[in-house]
């Protein structure tokens, strides 16, 4: 049962010279470890195409990582950081990215501590003249938990979109140990990336070049497309040892109608591009729930999948979801997931993970682990004993087990 996952079991000895804290020169250059039931090979990713089986379908998150990383000034001099996680007012990223004069943007705060109250500007050290014309201010207005709502207001009618453009910084992790740097604009992207509203990439992503989607393409192999933006908690170190205690945020997707139609009748594997991906994907079993329940689907909590039983069939389950759009005359779904996959978890649809080496102790690891079962520790053990580079900018997995596994919970 999930009340007896204890994160220690999720442990490993990631070497500091093994994290990767830049890119390679080309993307799908990269390793590639493909672990196919029970076995491990040594490929390079730009021979994807000949690793995953005709008619199977690749979903990919094709959301933009936004320049989301701000500082400011205080008067005195002390430096304010602001990461902007997610809208709040408008709350529609659409309408966030579009406004011209104010915003208010659920926040993280660096060195809080030096701002109690009052505007703060936009750091401006070489007063250049494009950031300095903006005016760029922010306002804290009200304390959420362990975030923060802010209100940035500037001038000269530019869109809050070009506003971070120009005064915005690329948010890569914190365990690069490193400020961002040009590089980083290009690279910390996917190039399918077309949505912006992510704060971290979906760094499974990040090997992809046109060349390697076109060899999929011509191996018979279907691509979708769903769009969750994802949120710095990605980044939130799991600090219970009880993984039951362990809370994460909620992020929003969206999905065509489309997207939804292929996925029910496609005829091969589903191969999810990365955590983000899968957990969109899994998560729309529940909500097809809901609709046969006659629950408005707009929220899926951390562990309902784990106490919900699965009475309907995943064909079954979508036919609902699909149903419920198509009598809203809806062309799109969205709704909020804070679905957490761990040991236990029943997967529904994906039979195969493109996903990076993780930290150890991470969310993102319980996720490989309930996955493919204990033998998420031989792939690690292997990656590190055969030079593999660790996390968002470093070497990547094919994970296709011969069945998902549905295994008992770790206990202590």
């Amino acid at each position: 049962m999930i009340e007896s996952i204890n994160i220690s079991q999720f442990d490993y000895v990631l070497p500091e010279s093994r994290i990767a804290s830049y890119p390679l020169l080309e993307r799908d250059d990269s390793r590639l470890l493909v672990y196919r039931n029970g076995s491990i090979e040594d490929r390079v990713f730009k021979d994807l195409h000949s690793c995953i089986s005709s008619g199977a379908m690749m979903v990919f998150n094709n959301t933009r990582v936004v320049p989301a990383r701000l500082y400011f000034a205080k008067e005195g001099g002390a430096l304010i950081e602001i990461l902007c996680l997610e809208p709040h007012d408008p709350n529609e990223y659409s309408l966030t990215f579009e406004a011209t004069e104010s915003v208010v943007w659920r926040v993280a705060i660096g060195n809080k501590k030096r701002w109690k109250k009052g505007r703060i500007y936009i750091y401006n050290p070489s007063l250049l003249p494009s950031l300095s014309n903006l005016f760029l201010c922010a306002e804290c207005i009200e304390k959420e938990d362990d975030t923060f709502l802010v209100r940035f207001l500037w001038s000269g009618g530019l869109s809050f979109a070009t506003v971070l453009e120009l005064c915005g910084k690329v948010p890569i992790p914190p365990y690069l140990h490193r400020a961002s740097e040009s590089i980083d604009i290009e690279r910390y992207q996917t190039i399918y990336a077309a949505q912006s509203g992510s704060v971290a990439a979906p760094t499974a992503g990040l090997h992809f070049t046109q060349g390697v989607l076109s060899s999929l393409t011509k191996n018979n192999i279907l691509f979708g497309e769903v769009t969750l933006h994802v949120g710095a908690g990605t980044f939130m170190p799991v600090k219970s040892n009880l993984i039951s205690n362990h809370h994460i945020h909620s992020e929003p997707f969206t999905v065509s109608l489309s997207f939804l139609e292929s996925l029910l009748h496609r005829n091969g594997d589903v191969v999810c591009v990365g955590t983000t991906s899968a957990r969109c994907v899994e998560s729309l079993y529940y909500f097809g729930v809901m609709c046969s329940k006659g629950i408005v689907p707009n929220f899926l909590p951390q562990w309902d999948a784990y106490t919900s039983p699965s009475e309907l069939t995943r064909e079954e389950s979508l036919t609902h979801l699909i149903t419920y759009l198509k009598k809203r005359r809806l062309t799109h779904f969205s709704a909020r997931t804070q679905l957490m996959i761990v040991p236990s978890f029943t997967f529904k649809w994906m039979n195969g993970l493109i996903t990076n080496f993780h930290q150890p102790k991470s969310t993102l690891l319980l996720l490989v682990a309930a996955f493919i079962g204990e033998d998420w520790q031989k792939c690690y053990q292997h990656a590190i004993d055969s030079g593999y580079r660790f996390l968002s900018y470093g070497d990547t997995s094919l994970m296709l087990p011969l069945q998902p596994i549905n295994i008992k919970a770790i206990t202590n």
